[in-house]
């Protein structure tokens, strides 16, 4: 494998990047400098919200690309590169149907904050990892000023079995994912980490064979179509790895970094 082209890197953070405990391996620093001084864009694309993204990776938060809520939002240096906000109104209507789900609480992720209904500490905390702003209001058909960058409801009861059959009917004008096991984010049909994928390599003029990407779950899958160097980690869900070009070990073995030290000796 030739790695010397390589000029744009992406990766996902839970699952991929984070280990089991959500946490950056120290070892990663070391590697992402020296990916640094080659000149090479780095970007964190998660379903995690832009203010969680920058405080996970703070030490190096003015050198990382963040394509947050599923690549929503683009930004690098607080500066917006791209935002595809869903309609409120859409936004309404799923919310109806997730107060209507067991063990489910809907969160709208606005650009300003995230906001819920519910303070049930389960929940809460399962919010908290993912989201660093967060409001708890009475209604949320109420929420009015904001941009809304994505539906997402967590689902103790597991999102692939208990929830997604609900959503699957939006999959024609929506974005539609299962992102995490208690995870489903529903965004604008033109929003998912491929696409911005797409507007970085624009951006930077970069193409798909000096791309490199990370993975783990459903919602990396047109992230993973955008680069010749695309990696399923060892622990990711089977139809992630199905569409991968190579297999790097688990996320708490940690595989990113393995497969970056590689590029960078």
């Amino acid at each position: 494998m030739n790695f010397s082209d390589i000029r744009l890197i992406a990766t996902d953070m839970d699952g991929t990047l984070l280990n089991s405990k959500h946490e950056v391996h120290e070892s990663f620093y070391p590697v992402f400098d020296k990916i640094k001084e080659h000149g090479i864009v780095f970007v964190a694309a998660s379903g995690r919200q832009y203010f969680n993204l920058a405080k996970t990776l703070d030490r190096i938060k003015d050198q990382v690309i963040f394509a947050a809520e599923n690549g929503s939002y683009v930004v690098f240096q607080d500066e917006e590169i791209h935002i595809q906000p869903v309609d409120q109104d859409i936004v309404r209507e799923l919310i109806t149907i997730g107060r209507t789900i067991p063990n489910s609480y809907p969160i709208i992720c606005g650009k300003k904050k995230a906001y819920v209904e519910s303070d049930e500490p389960e929940f809460i905390n399962h919010l908290k990892l993912y989201f660093e702003k967060y409001e708890v209001v009475e209604d949320l058909l109420k929420i009015k000023d904001d941009k809304f960058l994505k539906f997402t409801l967590c689902d103790l009861a597991g999102s692939e079995v208990n929830s997604y059959p609900h959503y699957k009917k939006f999959e024609d004008e929506l974005q539609v994912k299962v992102s995490g096991p208690i995870w489903l984010d529903i965004s604008h049909k033109k929003a998912n980490k491929g696409r911005a994928m797409e507007v970085l390599q624009q951006k930077f003029n970069v193409t798909p064979e000096q791309t490199m990407v990370f993975g783990d779950y459903l919602n990396d899958l047109e992230m993973l179509e955008k680069a010749h160097y695309s990696y399923a980690m060892a622990n990711a869900h089977p139809d992630i790895k199905k569409i991968a070009r190579f297999i790097a070990k688990s996320n708490d073995e940690n595989g990113v970094v393995e497969v970056l030290s590689e590029l960078t000796d």
